[in-house]
């Protein structure tokens, strides 16, 4: 079973040594790559102001901010979501950055950069020279990002969890997925005699008369001993 969290945050700045902190955290959980419908979210109280250039990116003003709970509130909550998880972020450097800076200041252990998988360096090896926003990578495969009027850590994720899907291999991936899973499920009885059923009536061939007729003189040529005389 393959557990992954695609996360995002929103911020009030770029820069935790600068003071700013983490308002929201947005993360959804794939099993095999698949949405598992679990996910975590939750705004928070920065404890400082609101810059104006921030709250114009995401529209969390300190009036909305100022009842939510700190981040030690929910800390343990979030770190039980992600654990033993591999965690998927665009731009990851930033967020993790913010994250490990929320967590130290909780006297929590910081998250592992093994653990996490970085979709803005992926599109960048697949897509180079190109745009790899995430607003970039929807329109790029066809992704509906219609309903991001502004940057928001829940609704951010589930654009990513798509774009992610498209960055492995796109729709296929996860079909193979399920196809391989199904046939894990099924016991292979092995020297068991398997119940196959036949059809009633036999499909019809999908040969032309001339088809059919061209095989034939075909392996006429093949001489007695060809593979389809046995």
């Amino acid at each position: 079973m393959i557990r992954e969290i695609i996360l995002d945050t929103e911020t009030t700045g770029f820069s935790p040594a600068e003071g700013h902190r983490v308002v929201e955290i947005g993360a959804l959980e794939l099993l095999n790559h698949m949405p598992s419908g679990q996910t975590f979210h939750t705004y928070l109280n920065p404890q400082r102001d609101m810059p104006k250039d921030a709250e114009a990116v995401h529209g969390l003003s300190d009036a909305f901010l100022k009842d939510k709970p700190l981040f030690a509130a929910v800390a343990d909550e979030f770190i039980s979501f992600i654990e033993g998880a591999v965690l998927v972020i665009h731009n990851a450097s930033f967020d993790v950055t913010f994250l490990n800076a929320e967590l130290s200041h909780v006297g929590k252990p910081p998250i592992d950069y093994g653990q996490v998988i970085d979709t803005l360096q992926m599109a960048r090896r697949k897509h180079p020279m190109a745009q790899n926003s995430l607003d970039a990578l929807c329109k790029r495969y066809g992704i509906d990002n219609s309903k991001r009027t502004k940057h928001g850590a829940l609704l951010d994720s589930e654009l990513l969890a798509e774009v992610y899907l498209e960055l492995i291999g796109g729709k296929q991936t996860t079909l193979d997925l399920a196809a391989r899973q199904t046939k894990s499920a099924v016991p292979s009885n092995q020297g068991a005699a398997r119940n196959i059923q036949q059809r009633e009536k036999p499909l019809p061939s999908r040969l032309t008369t001339i088809e059919a007729e061209a095989h034939m003189a075909f392996v006429e040529k093949l001489g007695s001993n060809a593979l389809w005389k046995k």
